[in-house]
This record gives structure tokens, sequence and C-alpha cells, in this order.
């Protein structure tokens, strides 16, 4: 976090960052609650930078203060917005708390792009002050980098004597020059995200099926999924990307929960009454009625329990229909068998045309799974083109029939079925986007995933500079810009001017800790 980039010294009070020639005696400063580390081998380089292309980057910062105005007012809209209109919605979080509960666990590196985010959005936002102060002829006196309690951050040092000297516009351009520069790297990461699939296009495929990176050891598809597995589809529904692949998870997940369930918990009964399968004749009288026990019934070991589907099929046969009764419409099926067979039912989120109504053939029967309520029954299908067992088939195919090296054998891939909470699981694996081209450059597939979240948290990281140093609270930006521009408010004296902004200073924070308390509860209300 950006802190306070000048030592405003008022009335005869010391100020805690003191930033005249007497701060050079003691370069750094230490106590139980705060410590800094003070910089000034950049002094001499930022004013040279800044002062020989001063003509240039006052325009530059000018364009900031007009964008930094409009932010400050948006930002000030946003925050009434959420306070009041938070009351309207759950918990106040519109929907945003539920992912970042599920979100909430980080890895190492995870921790480290964040670090890496964090420092480049704090030192580009203090390298606008700098810079911008530079432009002015103001001579910067120290660069600080500093932890409060436990809050790490970094300030550029002016004089403030010599910064309330200057034009009051002037003034505001160094005061914008933090925002504006967070502003700009926002726009550069965006646009870097989208060009990332054209920069990296020699190497790298995107958009045909994301590739798997990692796969948590307690996982539930670490059984079924390994490193550099590719996803294929879900529910018959083609996966090209990382974001496809949660689109889908949450989709089905409020599928799931969107149905009335009549039974209690502990009862079972099916999944979706849209999702089923088109299972012969042969294969029910075939299998294991259901052993009955009350109210619940369940099948044998690696057996899945399965009820006839309740829609009218017009192709069943009468006979058919009543031979389904006398023995029953509840069995025990080969799950991993029962998923090859061809879909019925309007319950999968596949887009083709086959496999969408309840039709089956006179000989089939449109079969469900039967599951606990609330929970999803999930088709998974994916491939493995990295795998030692997949590369040599390939070349074995190649040998023999060059123009067709199809990777159709169950060592290339296969279809599973994941039954459980689809949202925890979808973030139990981490999915990139980008697949090697060659298998022999695997090991740098972790690359622009790296890039890519890279450029995210970055983002992320400099909108909530943006938003933080725009909001009218004391020891941020915000305060100092709301100062200079109630100074254009001519028909206020001196004085009426401070007591204003002492009450706007002491609304908007107060109003901050509320909403920031708010959205703080509800996220930990629902990890």
């Amino acid at each position: 976090m950006a802190g306070e980039r000048t030592n405003k010294r008022r009335g005869r009070t010391q100020s805690l960052l003191p930033s005249s020639s007497t701060s050079y005696d003691r370069p750094n400063s230490i106590s139980c609650w705060y410590c800094d580390f003070k910089i000034f081998a950049f002094n001499d380089l930022l004013f040279n930078l800044g002062w020989q292309n001063s003509r240039f980057l006052k325009k530059w910062f000018s364009l900031g203060v007009c964008f930094s105005l409009f932010a400050f007012v948006g930002v000030l809209m946003m925050l009434l917005w959420y306070l009041f209109g938070s009351f309207r919605h759950e918990n106040g979080s519109f929907g945003f708390d539920s992912y970042l509960a599920s979100s909430w666990s980080i890895s190492m590196m995870d921790a480290g792009i964040m670090i890496l985010s964090s420092l480049m959005s704090v030192a580009f936002h203090e390298f606008g002050h700098g810079i911008a102060a530079a432009s002015e002829g103001l001579q910067i006196e120290y660069i600080s980098i500093f932890l409060a309690i436990l809050f790490p951050g970094a300030l550029v040092a002016l004089n403030y004597d010599l910064l309330q000297a200057l034009p009051s516009f002037a003034a505001l351009r160094i005061y914008c020059a933090g925002v504006w520069h967070n502003v700009v790297l926002c726009a550069v990461c965006a646009l870097m995200l989208i060009l990332l699939p054209l920069v990296l296009c020699p190497i790298y495929i995107h958009g045909e099926g994301p590739i798997v990176l990692e796969v948590q050891q307690t996982s539930s598809l670490s059984g079924f999924l390994s490193s550099y597995d590719v996803i294929v589809s879900v529910d018959g529904s083609k996966i090209r990307t990382s974001d496809d692949w949660m689109k889908m998870m949450v989709q089905i997940n409020a599928q799931t929960f969107s149905k009335p369930h009549s039974l209690e918990a502990q009862n079972y009964r099916a999944i979706s009454a849209r999702k089923g399968y088109c299972v012969p004749y042969s294969w029910l009288e075939r299998s294991m009625t259901l052993l009955e026990e009350g109210d619940q019934f369940s099948c044998p070991n690696k057996l899945a329990a399965f009820e006839s589907m309740s829609c009218f099929n017009s192709s069943l046969l009468a006979g058919n229909r009543n031979r389904i009764k006398e023995t029953g419409d509840k069995y025990c099926l080969t799950a991993k068998d029962v998923i090859k067979l061809k879909k019925c039912g309007t319950g999968w989120q596949m887009t083709e045309t086959d496999g969408i109504n309840c039709f089956c053939s006179e000989e089939e029967s449109c079969m469900t799974p039967v599951q606990i309520p609330g929970i999803s029954w999930v088709e998974i299908s994916y491939t493995s083109p990295y795998s030692s067992e997949c590369l040599q088939h390939r070349q074995n195919l190649s040998s023999t029939d060059p123009e067709n090296p199809y990777l159709g054998s169950s060592s290339c891939g296969g279809t599973f079925v994941y039954v459980g909470d689809v949202l925890s699981v979808a973030h139990s694996i981490q999915l990139s986007s980008y697949r090697p081209r060659s298998t022999h450059i695997i090991f740098s597939a972790h690359i622009p995933f790296i890039l890519e979240k890279t450029f995210v948290c970055t983002l992320l990281v400099s909108a909530s500079l943006v938003y933080l140093n725009c909001l009218p609270v004391y020891f941020l930006d915000g305060e100092s810009i709301l100062e200079k521009c109630l100074g254009y408010v001519t028909w206020f004296t001196r004085r009426q001017q401070r007591k204003i902004l002492q009450l706007c200073l002491l609304g908007g924070t107060v109003l901050s800790i509320i909403v920031f308390s708010k959205f703080l509860y509800s996220v930990l209300a629902i990890s």
C-alpha cells in the first residue's frame, strides 16, 4: 500500500516520517510497530529524468489529473452503492465471496506471484509521484520502504513546504500521478493478456483444451487425472480453456442446487431427471435389482444405482414397458460401461443435437443415475497426449498409417464419472489454457500459466491501489487530492475548507472501514 508522500508539518507537531534535511542524520527508523529503510541513491537520477522531460511529463500528468478526478467521484459512488446496496443482497457480497472462499488457500507460487505483483504495482505508483515532482522542479528527499505493524508499503518523501509553494494544479499533478500510473499499469496488463495467445503462438497452442499442471493429492480426481493430461469435455460439452472448465462447473452446480428436493438429506434419489443413458433391456435383465432397506437402497461395490427416467418415450413398446415394471425401475449397473452408451435427456451440457431428449430405441430404456440430493454426476473426458504410452502409440500408428495417427486408444485418455461437489473439485486441479506444441518442451508448460497469473494479479493489485488512493481517507493520496480540490472552491474561507476537509476525511474513513468490515465478514462467514 502506498503511504503518505510528503512531510505535512501542521503547526509544531513533529511528523512521523521527517522529510527535512535533518532526516539524513538518521537514515532509517525503527520502533515496536513501524520500521523503514530509506534509499537516497536514486534521488539525482529521478530528478534529472523528470526535469529533462518536464514539458512532456506535465502534459502526461495533466491527463492523469482529469482521469483521477473522475475516478475519485466514481470510487465514492461505488463505496456508497456497496454500503447501501448490500442490504438488499445476502451478506452484502454480490456473489463474489463464494469464489473468494473457494480459492482461499494459496500455494507458494501464488504467494510469490502476489508479492511480485504488489512490489511492481507499488513501485510504479511511487515512481509516478517521484517523476511528477521532478518535472515540477521539486527535489526528492528519499525513497522509503516501510512496514507499519504488518502492512508493507513505500513512499517518496517530498518537502511539504516546497510542495505547498507550487501552483495548485502543479501540486495536483504530483498527487494524482500515483493513481494515474496504476491505471496505465492496469491497461498494460489487460493488453498483454489479450495479446498473450498471439505472442506465445509459435510455441504454445491456446484454446484447444486446457492442460493439467497439478492435481492436489487430496483431490477426488487424483486417481483419474495426472499432470499434463488435457481436459477434452465435460458432460459432452467441449472445454477449450481453463475459464470454460470453471464456467461449466459453476453451471452444473447451479443446475444441481436449483432443483427442489422433497426427500430428506439421508434419502437417495436421482440427481437429475434430465440426464440419462440409453441402456439396452438385455443389460437391465442381467443386472441386479436394488436391495431395499427401509427408505434407502444400495448397490454392491463397483456398481452404481440407476432408475428409469420419468419422461414419455414414444419408441418404447408396450411389452417392454410392462417388462420394466415387473422387474422394478431401479437397477445396479457398471458406470464405466454405461457412460459409453448413447445419452438421453435434456440435462447434458452438450450443444450437439444428439442426446437432447428422452427418446431411445425400442430395445433401450432411458436410465438416469441415482445419488444423494445436491450431489452432481459429471462426465469428464480427457486425453494424455504427452504420456509415454500415448507417444509410443502414435509412433506405431504413424508407421502403419502415416495419414491417420489417431489418438483413440485407452492409453491416450478416456472418460470417467465424478460424483460429488463440483465446485470443490474444480479448484483442486491447476489448469492452463496453453499447451506446448512439442512434447520435447513439456517442462515449459508452467511458463504461460505464471505469465498469465502475474498479469492478472498485477492488474488486480494496481486496480486496488487506484481504488484505495481515490478514497477520501486519512494518510492516502485521496486526502491530498481532496484538499487541493477544495482549494478551488473560492466561496469557502480557508478555515471552512479545513473543516470540510476533516469532516469528509472522517466520514470517508469510517465509511471505508464499515464497508471493508462487511465484505471481510461475509467472506470469512462463508469460508
